[in-house]
């Protein structure tokens, strides 16, 4: 193996060998150090770095759990903040901490796997509000615990269209539209975005009701740049599979650590 061979000519690794294992640009080694997700690295009296193999898996566990694209903060401060926690030696504390991340990558996929059975009910013909009354932009927003502002920022982006009061042209909002908003909001809550929330908003209202879940996981061809959250169930479900490497890793790590 490469590190083998390299750990036999000399008692450290390069900063060029650590990046060609893992297989990023050196700059980015330096920067891992720089943010803490490293170990200090000891210096040679000329001032180069000499990394060991507990650096090289420590980097390896890095981009496991940073590589992107990252589905929300919350999902990312945990990956960076049990990586940390394993630069500074602490690998049991670090596999507690997986364990954790772990179960918030499954409490949001729950939230999002939540949302798209209420949006395949909705869809389906099932009541979503029971709201009688005619209600204008603020009480509506009030009622749903939200801004007038996104209200108003889901319908500009095509997510509903809200009839107007004839008259004086405010919008009305009915139970019919109460309801679709309240699917909107519960999606929106559960991470999907603006975009995967529409492209299954436009398969709706062509009259099609099948492969729901399918349509806001999937982008389609005309949408070339989207981000974790227009495919937020893939994305979940692929951190999911990642945590368990993360896991799995740190184990490897504590194995060799207890054996030397």
């Amino acid at each position: 193996m490469r590190i083998i061979s390299l750990m036999s000519h000399k008692d450290y690794l390069t900063t060029m060998d650590i990046a060609k294992s893992v297989g990023v640009h050196p700059n980015t080694v330096r920067l891992y150090e720089q943010w803490g997700l490293l170990p200090p690295v000891p210096r040679s009296p000329a001032g180069y770095r000499r990394f060991t193999p507990f650096h090289l898996n420590q980097m390896r566990l890095a981009r496991l759990a940073l590589k992107g694209p990252f589905p929300g903060k919350i999902i990312r401060r945990s990956a960076a903040s049990l990586v940390r926690r394993a630069a500074t030696g602490d690998l049991g504390g670090a596999l507690e901490q997986a364990y954790q991340h772990l179960a918030t990558i499954q409490a949001e996929l729950a939230h999002a796997e939540t949302a798209a059975a209420l949006l395949q009910r909705w869809a389906e013909g099932a009541a979503a509000d029971a709201t009688h009354a005619s209600l204008r932009v603020g009480q509506t927003a009030a009622l749903l615990q939200v801004t007038p502002d996104a209200l108003r920022n889901w319908e500009r982006n095509g997510l509903i269209q809200v009839p107007r009061d004839p008259f004086n042209r405010y919008r009305v909002y009915s139970g019919l539209e109460i309801g679709q908003l309240r699917v909107i909001r519960m999606l929106r809550s559960a991470g999907y975005s603006i975009m995967a929330i529409l492209r299954m908003m436009l398969h709706v209202n062509k009259g099609q009701r099948d492969d729901l879940r399918q349509v806001l996981d999937t982008p389609r061809p005309d949408e070339d740049i989207y981000s974790a959250a227009d495919r937020w169930l893939s994305t979940l479900t692929e951190q999911q599979e990642r945590s368990l490497d993360i896991i799995t890793h740190l184990e490897e790590m504590i194995r060799q650590q207890a054996s030397t």
